[in-house]
């Protein structure tokens, strides 16, 4: 009897589906990536949106053209420095120095202006100074081999205690007219100074970031140093440059803040590190390094200050602001943490309202 089954056909003649396979896993794969990159931006813009909501409803003044200006200005310091200090902590690392070297930035820019300097030079000495401060940082990391947190908490009280000891006085009064309006009046589009330094700075930082070879170096020496090492990335060098890159930001934050304040003090800056990181982790950066991007950290930064404004206008005062700022923090911390958002919805997996029911069926 003649067999009916069917038989297979041989390997030769059967269609070859694994080039469809690379071709329709490779947009997914695309797809997912851009995807990664889009959504926590567009979670901390929501996230935004509704603490502002809750501000035009809990005050009247939330909604203000000053009260908006009063905001983007305190917000363009911090979000300079946080700029500053994303790209360390993309690397595995923290700088706690970052509020210190911005009070020595005031001091140094209203000593030079007072010594007649133009505001130009005072500017650019002022920068450099500050710069330096970054790069001791670098090499007590990189050559001394002493861990970030150490090597930039010591560095923290030594520039304090040197900006300390340069003032003659307890402040130092800045008039200098054209240095006021450079870092704090002056407007380009109708957009003033500050506000335009922060987003040149934010821009320019997603670009490093993402498009440079040196941005992608520093996503690998966070996801893992060592195999950056082994690969033949300048571990040492960039890493030297990112803490350098970070004291020149928080010199220019700290010109900002000396043409706000039209003064010089080592006073001035003083929990600006913690605020600085509180941006960089909000926006969904990684303490341990290799996850992140500036533009988030940036958005961060106003997610807060938009949550101090509100807190504010509604008479809160400092001492609950701050157990409330923590608060926000340590969700943050979780909920970028590995396996954060995944234990949130197992817990409601199991806990939610169908489980409830299921179990008294």
């Amino acid at each position: 009897m003649p067999k009916n089954t069917l038989e297979r056909p041989p390997a030769s003649r059967r269609p070859d589906t694994s080039s469809f396979a690379a071709v329709t896993e490779r947009p997914a794969s695309a797809a997912g990536s851009l995807a990664r990159r889009i959504l926590p931006k567009s979670y901390l813009v929501l996230v935004l949106v509704a603490i502002i909501v809750v501000g035009y409803y809990v005050s009247a003044d939330f909604l203000t053209l000053r009260n908006a200006e009063n905001v983007i200005a305190a917000a363009s310091i911090v979000a300079v420095l946080a700029v500053g200090q994303f790209f360390v902590v993309l690397t595995g690392g923290i700088d706690l120095s970052v509020g210190s070297t911005l009070a020595l930035s005031t001091v140094v820019v209203a000593l030079t202006l007072q010594s007649g300097l133009s505001a130009e030079l005072s500017a650019a000495l002022t920068l450099l100074c500050c710069a330096a401060a970054g790069l001791i940082n670098g090499l007590l990391i990189v050559w001394l081999r002493i861990p970030p947190f150490i090597a930039t908490l010591a560095m923290m009280s030594a520039i304090k205690g040197f900006s300390y000891i340069i003032q003659s006085t307890s402040l130092i009064q800045i008039l200098d007219e054209r240095f006021i309006d450079e870092f704090s009046r002056a407007e380009v589009l109708g957009v003033r100074s500050p506000v335009l330094i922060f987003i040149v700075v934010a821009v320019l930082a997603g670009l490093v970031a993402r498009f440079t070879t040196f941005g992608r170096s520093l996503y690998a020496i966070g996801g893992n140093p060592e195999a950056a090492r082994l690969s033949g990335l300048p571990v040492a060098r960039n890493l030297i440059i990112t803490y350098t890159m970070s004291g020149l930001l928080a010199g220019l934050a700290g010109l900002i803040a000396a043409a706000q304040l039209r003064q010089g003090s080592s006073l001035i800056g003083v929990g600006y590190e913690l605020d600085a990181i509180a941006a960089v982790v909000v926006g969904g950066a990684s303490l341990m390094g290799g996850k992140g991007d500036p533009i988030s950290a940036v958005i961060g930064v106003f997610v807060l200050a938009t949550i101090i404004n509100i807190m504010n206008l509604v008479g809160i005062s400092s001492e609950p602001q701050l157990v409330i700022k923590g608060g926000v923090i340590i969700i943050a911390v979780f909920l970028s943490s590995a396996g954060g958002v995944a234990r949130i919805g197992a817990f409601f997996a199991k806990h939610g309202p169908r489980r409830r029911v299921a179990r008294a069926s």
